[in-house]
């Protein structure tokens, strides 16, 4: 459970911002003014402070470059309820990690939370390597086979290095492990290290992201924006999926490598900047440039270094013990006792191909788990588990009694929609279907309100809250 720390004035924000992140599932701590912050950071250091700019004894800026010095990898979000962000801006090139105006919407912030939580844990949570699988370790690069071996030397040799990098692999094999294992062993390790997914952000959205914009610089732009580059400044940028970048914003990365420095959308100057590039992609790069997408240039300035991750079907015998350290970490994070895998199950994941790598092998583990009543793992229950989780269900055609499910679904919302005279009729119906999950995750985990949060996805007190709001009981 994340810690967040506000820091405010105002007593009745305070109070209120805390109630909706308790709702969230998060642990919250508070302080009514910038030292008493600085006083909870020193005893107990939180995972993300948010605070405001306006206090009476010490402003947030003043605050924050304390905090900053005691923990430079702290993620702080600065809040401000006056217009004039220059100074916002400035505490994000020296190192916070966003700012927000205030009055703002709960689910925006909510959102940058999740981000700056993110970006703290990659920062933060040492990647451990080659542990022994009883070793409780969320974040770990298991493996014991001769390609692993091999990874660990590369990371060993390029990570104190300024050199860039370039992680191949499929999805699945592990890449931002790596990447964050290159940072935590580098000279940079007490700087920002910043993870950018080239393909979760939109082409629209994703070069404004990157290098900022200027005051007008397109419709919206209503004040400067330091991007993620800047405000990466002696330190690490970690650039997920670039095979999927657009061309256009390929140049401005090229520049970045060759020159050290960017422009800010609008801007006319160029900003010098001093950041690690690492980049990771699932593509064929080779392919890519021959077929025009991928600059070529670009392409030979990224792989200084080249890491190549081994799929997880060429290294079975690594499948075994990644399932018993999947084994440890889930069932040391459920509170249930581990029941282990017979013979017969570690047979059946050593015989599976693996399409989804070693993320695919933690999501069988993991519901495997929360299935089983205590006993071993059998090789009925893995096959079982593979063959749901390995179920194209979105693109496959669909069964018989799948298209009449399917039919009776569609012709439900069709006549709730007819016969509505609600102002509401998407969150009745989007209701009534929550209530069923609801219902049906407590039945399946047996009234066990944590394994039926993690069937659904959702943090235990979210969860608790559908319950009250749809009266759910269990089914007799």
């Amino acid at each position: 459970m994340a810690t967040l720390l506000i820091v405010d004035d105002d007593p009745q924000l305070r109070n209120s911002f805390k109630k909706v992140l308790e709702e969230e599932g998060y642990r919250i701590q508070t302080a009514g003014s910038g030292s008493s912050g600085i006083e909870v950071v020193k005893r107990e250091m939180p995972d993300l402070v948010v605070m405001d700019v306006r206090m009476p004894d010490m402003n947030g800026f003043e605050a924050f470059k304390v905090m900053h010095a005691i923990e430079p990898r702290l993620p702080i979000i600065i809040m401000t309820a006056y217009g004039t962000t220059e100074t916002a801006i400035e505490t994000i090139k020296m190192g916070a990690f966003d700012y927000v105006l205030k009055p703002f919407e709960i689910p925006d912030i909510l959102d940058l939370i999740k981000k700056a939580l993110h970006a703290g844990r990659c920062m933060r949570s040492r990647v451990q390597m080659n542990v022994p699988p009883e070793i409780i370790a969320e974040d770990a690069i298991i493996g014991k086979s001769k390609p692993m071996q091999e990874i660990y030397k590369a990371i060993g040799r390029v990570a104190p290095t300024d050199a860039t990098v370039l992680i191949r692999g499929e999805s699945g094999t592990g890449k931002e492990l790596v990447a964050r294992a290159v940072y935590q062993h580098s000279q940079r390790h007490d700087q920002p290290f910043l993870v950018i997914n080239c393909v979760a952000i939109p082409e629209t959205l994703l070069e404004s992201e990157l290098f900022g914009y200027e005051k007008g610089a397109f419709t919206g732009a209503v004040g400067r924006r330091v991007g993620k580059i800047e405000q990466a400044n002696r330190g690490t940028v970690f650039l997920d999926e670039i095979g999927d970048m657009p061309v256009n914003i390929q140049a401005k990365i090229l520049r970045l490598l060759q020159e050290k420095s960017i422009e800010r959308l609008g801007g006319r100057s160029a900003i010098p900047v001093d950041v690690r590039i690492i980049a990771a992609t699932n593509r064929n790069l080779e392919e890519a440039v021959s077929e025009g997408t991928f600059r070529e240039d670009l392409y030979y300035r990224l792989k200084v270094v080249s890491l190549s991750l081994p799929p997880l079907r060429e290294r079975p015998e690594d499948i075994t013990l990644l399932a018993d350290h999947f084994l440890s970490r889930f069932s040391h994070d459920m509170g249930v006792g581990n029941p282990s895998t017979d013979a017969g199950a570690k047979q059946a994941l050593v015989n599976h191909p693996w399409p989804g790598n070693v993320r695919e092998l933690a999501n069988v583990i993991q519901k495997s788990l929360i299935f089983n009543q205590g006993t071993p793992i059998s090789k009925e229950e893995i096959q079982r588990t593979i063959n749901v989780e390995s179920s194209p269900v979105d693109c496959a055609p669909l069964s018989g009694e799948a298209k009449d499910m399917d039919q009776f679904i569609r012709n439900y919302i069709q006549q709730r929609i007819k016969n509505s005279s609600s102002e509401n009729t998407f969150d009745d119906i989007m209701d009534y279907f929550a209530e069923i999950l609801t219902r049906e995750a407590l039945n399946l985990s047996g009234g066990n309100r944590s394994q039926a949060a993690k069937i659904l996805g959702l943090s235990r007190p979210t969860l608790l809250a559908k319950i009250d709001r749809y009266k759910v009981r269990m089914s007799t």
